[in-house]
């Protein structure tokens, strides 16, 4: 009887030998990716949603793309085993995963699941320990089969019942790419898809626009932490947010991703970014937000200027006086703060 595991496939190297080491086998695979707000792939044109369909693709297997949804960032806001050196909570995301890839197993009738997992490559959730008890708290002891670092730990099911071969299975271990790029030759791996997409949750610069969002939204919503990916972010109200384009992508973003209920701001004598004031307005805060607009322009300092506020298909203008410095502007940036003399 022929048997099937799900696997986890990101996009990266190490999941698409793991996929690449089952098919030779005659396993059967399906793969699931999981899309995240937070995934920052180095691809200029695709993303890891894009490499791992294509991958699939390629081996010619079905793929279910997943998005990680509000109960993932309840995780992110509360996460069991804590977090990395940003807010990664890294372990409980492992969980996450592999308990819905259990669920998918389940319903596909699939015999185990299978990642691209390397025993100590990541400091958090590829330690022996951690990885233990990822697969005891998702429910997989003795159906997660690791196939590049497989003969580091002891027989899974899928091994023990001769479904696949341990003898052909990698003994691969620590943060050296150089057994990959081995395996990839030997399994005639040639279009490597880019590494694992980065998380930027890990990114310190990061941390401070995702705490303040859970510091400020009783209700969380997917789309304000992807637009923390977009322009520069100032808090100027309890509930009341302006985001400034760095660049016309930023702005073009800012324009098709605003909320009709959302105010756009843009300066009417010159050179501008965009900027969108979510949350809560009125007069003082819209105010507040062209002058800091302004800081971004090349408004000549004291300047009356003249600026355009869009409300839904609504549109005025405001008068400001190009007053704030730049130390003015930067109490209100939601970025790190840095020590003293650094």
């Amino acid at each position: 009887m022929k048997r099937k595991a799900i696997a986890l496939l990101s996009g990266g190297l190490d999941s698409t030998l793991a996929v690449k080491m089952m098919l030779d086998m005659d396993i059967d695979v399906e793969a699931l990716n999981f899309t995240s707000p937070f995934c920052n792939c180095t691809g200029k044109n695709s993303g890891c949603k894009s490499e791992a369909v294509r991958v699939a693709q390629e081996f010619n297997i079905p793929i279910k793309v997943v998005h990680k949804g509000l109960d993932y960032l309840e995780i992110v806001r509360n996460p069991s085993h804590g977090y990395g050196k940003g807010v990664n909570p890294c372990v409980d995301c492992r969980i996450y995963l592999l308990r819905k890839a259990k669920e998918y197993m389940l319903e596909t009738g699939a015999d185990f699941i299978i990642t691209g997992e390397v025993l100590g490559q990541r400091p958090m959730s590829q330690r022996r320990d951690t990885l233990r008890v990822i697969e005891r708290e998702s429910g997989l002891e003795g159906l997660l089969l690791r196939p590049l670092s497989a003969q580091h730990f002891e027989p899974t099911i899928p091994e023990r019942e001769g479904w696949v071969d341990r003898e052909k299975l990698m003994a691969i271990k620590g943060r050296s790419r150089k057994e990959l790029f081995e395996l990839a030759d030997d399994l005639d791996v040639k279009n490597y898809p880019c590494p694992a997409g980065g998380c930027l949750l890990t990114e310190l610069s990061f941390v401070p626009k995702i705490k303040d969002l859970f510091d400020h939204c009783e209700e969380l919503d997917l789309r304000d932490f992807r637009l923390l990916k977009v322009g520069r972010h100032l808090r100027i109200g309890d509930q009341s947010k302006v985001i400034i384009g760095r660049n016309e992508a930023d702005n073009n973003l800012l324009e098709t991703s605003k909320l009709p209920t959302e105010a756009a701001l843009t300066w009417l004598d010159g050179n501008t970014p965009v900027g969108v004031i979510t949350g809560a307005q009125s007069d003082e805060l819209n105010s507040l937000a062209a002058k800091i607009l302004l800081r971004y322009t090349r408004a000549e300092a004291n300047a009356t200027c003249r600026m355009e506020l869009r409300v839904g298909g609504e549109t005025r203008q405001l008068t400001v006086i190009n007053e704030m410095t730049e130390a003015d502007v930067e109490k209100y940036l939601v970025a790190l703060e840095m020590p003293p003399n650094s």
